[in-house]
């Protein structure tokens, strides 16, 4: 018998029904209640184990919407909640507005509770405002969690159900179902295995944006991903989320022309700048052999992680559709609703509307219409994807009665840069719970890779519920600094309120960072993605710096802030300097270009050092997690060249993608950024030197040093480090803001 389990409530249920008919009785409802108090318990158990006597969980009774009540009973602090989930939520807000504890998404990440814990004075019942809680991006899985084993999962899954999430991206481990579903149907382990990029680059390939780069892929990955996402969905469900498979896109080896060789198999545009052979082969949704396909992947799929009927499928993520008649994009979208429906009765399609905003110009509402209405509205889902920035929801007619999620994107590529509109965000999310039609279905985050401003998603993900503290940011504010740096310190507060109305006051875009993290060059940049300005003056992140190194904070949050604004100061800083090394060369100043290259590779030298102190801030320990995954020392040198990749060159050397995904951390700095600037200035004075400009010429002559330099640090895994953080982070943020604060306070506002 084949069980698709949906969730573990489905399969106690299932499970009563079977021992029922043998005679036996089980009380359903007593057993659900049991796993929801189960689950919770856990939670305490893995977070604060201390403390597992002095919390006590209830089941609410069913009231059709997702709520929860803490309240103090006899020395207990009880936690009631219509589900494991908003027992999850009511805990978190236990934490962090009595216990002023906020949790992290990293394992980590450290906290440690009052020894006595406070007493809820009066009872507290905080009511969903939305059904749905989404959360990650395909990048995601590229970007942050490639490597992740087991014990980040555990943590990050605690991590979702405090903040309520309920509808996670679950796509780990799908290559092993396609590994299976590819080879049944004819091709050989070589041609599947190749198929596949390497795993930091999987996101992309399930997009239908590149195949084989960096392949083959270890069989030994494919085993140890099906295995851990088995334990991922468990974990998941368990906390009443509702994980979001991969079903099938179209996407198919090429090689399957060999067996099929009459399907409708078309090979795409080559993408985002790869060479002609990395592009994809798509097989039309109208070709029969789609439907096939379709349901062979998801019976397998569900035969192995179950399914909770929720599927992502996106069909034209920044590719060229076949065709713009709307009359095809109706009858594509129909075709592929109907192989989902054949497979699986119940299955819903949720797809991300990144494409309505990239490409808006040609996803005109003529186009979108057809595409997102051909099919029942019930059945589908949509993600609003970069709602701080454009809500297409405003401009679709609130997509046109199709069930949709606000989201908050907030992060590309896992840039390292102080940014996120709270305010505008604030306004935007209020705006849409009153005019955003009765197709809101909820808040999501679609950030591309955890980054250095982790409050922002615990902010969104509170606007899906009715906390009275949102109705005063301020308020907010203050309780933020205290579960970052201490109850009421005063320098605290200062500083977060400083840092809240003046630093984060701007949406992320693709391409920030600092401009040590871009490859050098005079005049404009002369890589795509390279964008180190700043909207704000660099004196109020002086002082707020100033504010938070005099507050009183123990906890690994303050220090992690302490070293993250004291990073973005010097980097700011040091972009005024190369101004004056630009100015210096163009009076051909070279008493002062030397004072000004000197005085960069120092910051750049303070700021690996400050880096260094976080174990967020490591590509030691990113390397050291890529290696964990070889089973052999050769494939340990093949995960760790894949991970150097994605946060460099992004694939071969000069390439369009080259530092989308860059970082500001310790070792990445010191020995790729770093080398990178000592060769421009050994360029530059090279040039000098023949009494020439450093003109184009001279560009062309360094550019291709360095971007052989790029894909050797990769290739080659130039340089060794440290996997566990080195220093004080706020010892050394206090020396370097002695060191640098003269110079910054000398200096005019950056813009």
């Amino acid at each position: 018998m084949q069980l698709k389990v949906g969730s573990m409530k489905k399969g106690i249920l299932l499970l009563a029904v079977l021992f029922g008919s043998m005679g036996l009785c089980i009380n359903a409802s007593a057993a659900d209640a049991q796993n929801d108090v189960d689950a919770a318990e856990g939670l305490v158990q893995r977070l604060v184990p201390e403390h597992v006597k002095d919390f006590v969980f209830r089941l609410l009774p069913d009231s059709g919407k997702d709520v929860f009540r803490i309240e103090s009973e006899k020395g207990k602090i009880v936690i009631s909640g219509n589900d494991a989930n908003s027992m999850a939520v009511g805990l978190n807000h236990y934490l962090k507005y009595y216990c002023h504890v906020e949790v992290g998404w990293y394992a980590s990440d450290t906290f440690g509770l009052p020894a006595k814990l406070p007493v809820i004075k009066t009872p507290v019942t905080v009511d969903a405002r939305c059904k749905n809680r989404f959360f990650l991006n395909y990048c995601t899985f590229g970007y942050t969690m490639p490597w992740w084993k087991w014990g980040e999962w555990e943590h990050f899954i605690d991590w979702m159900a405090l903040n309520g999430i309920n509808l996670p991206l679950a796509i780990t481990g799908q290559e092993s179902i396609w590994y299976q579903v590819w080879t049944e149907l004819g091709l050989t382990d070589g041609e599947v295995r190749n198929y596949f990029t390497g795993p930091a680059f999987l996101p992309w390939h399930r997009m239908l944006n590149i195949d084989y780069w960096q392949s083959p892929l270890p069989q030994s990955w494919l085993d140890g991903q099906l295995e851990l996402q088995k334990k991922i969905v468990a974990r998941e469900r368990a906390f009443n989320m509702r994980p979001v498979l991969p079903a099938f896109a179209g996407h198919v080896p090429k090689e399957l022309e060999r067996i099929y060789p009459d399907a409708k198999i078309t090979k795409l545009e080559a993408w985002s700048g790869f060479p002609d052979e990395y592009a994809c082969s798509f097989l039309d949704p109208m070709d029969p052999l789609f439907k096939k396909i379709q349901k062979k992947f998801l019976d397998t799929e569900t035969e192995i992680y179950g399914t909770d009927h929720i599927y992502g499928i996106d069909l034209f993520n920044e590719l060229t559709p076949p065709s713009w008649d709307p009359e095809y994009l109706r009858r594509v979208s129909r075709q592929v609703y109907e192989s989902l429906e054949n497979a699986d009765t119940d299955a819903v399609w949720l797809q991300m509307t990144w494409l309505f905003y990239n490409e808006r110009k040609d996803w005109t509402n003529d186009r979108v219409k057809p595409y997102i209405t051909a099919f029942p509205s019930d059945r589908s889902l949509l993600l609003d994807y970069y709602c701080e920035r454009q809500e297409v929801w405003q401009r679709t007619d609130k997509f046109f009665g199709v069930p949709y999620i606000w989201c908050y994107l907030g992060n590309f590529g896992g840039n390292t840069m102080l940014v996120g509109n709270i305010a505008e965000i604030n306004k935007r999310l209020e705006n849409t719970f009153v005019n955003g039609g009765d197709n809101f279905t909820g808040i999501g985050s679609t950030l591309e890779g955890f980054d250095c401003n982790p409050f922002i998603y615990e902010y969104v993900f509170e606007k899906a519920w009715d906390f009275d503290i949102h109705k005063h940011l301020d308020q907010w504010v203050y309780a933020l600094a205290d579960q970052r740096v201490g109850k009421k310190d005063v320098n605290g507060r200062k500083a977060w309120k400083l840092l809240i109305d003046s630093i984060y006051i701007a949406p992320s875009v693709p391409g920030q960072c600092p401009l040590i993290n871009i490859r050098p060059t005079f005049g404009k940049y002369r890589t795509y993605y390279a964008n180190p300005r700043i909207k704000y003056d660099n004196r109020n992140l002086l002082d707020a710096d100033e504010l938070l190194l005099a507050a009183d904070g123990r906890n690994s949050a303050y220090s992690f802030d302490v070293a993250n604004v004291t990073r973005q100061l010097l980097s700011n800083y040091f972009l005024q300097v190369f101004g004056d090394y630009e100015q210096a060369y163009e009076r051909r100043d070279r008493r002062i270009m030397k004072d000004k290259k000197d005085e960069m590779i120092g910051i750049m030298d303070d700021v690996d050092r400050l880096l260094a102190s976080q174990p967020a801030f490591l590509v030691g320990k990113w390397i050291a997690d890529a290696r964990s995954w070889g089973a052999t020392p050769e494939e340990a040198d093949y995960f760790e060249s894949d991970a150097r990749d994605i946060i460099t060159t992004w694939g071969d050397k000069d390439m369009l993608l080259n530092d989308y995904a860059s970082r500001t951390w310790a070792g990445l700095t010191k020995t790729f950024y770093e080398v990178r600037w000592k060769m421009f200035f050994e360029a530059v004075d090279s040039a000098l030197d023949e009494n020439q400009a450093f003109d184009d010429a001279h560009y062309d002559i360094y550019r291709k040093q360095v971007t052989s330099f790029e894909k050797d640090w990769w290739e080659k895994r130039i340089g060794t480090f440290d996997q566990n953080p080195v220093g004080d982070g706020k010892t050394i943020a206090r020396e370097l803001l002695g060191k640098y604060k003269r110079r910054i306070c000398d200096r005019s506002a950056v813009r």
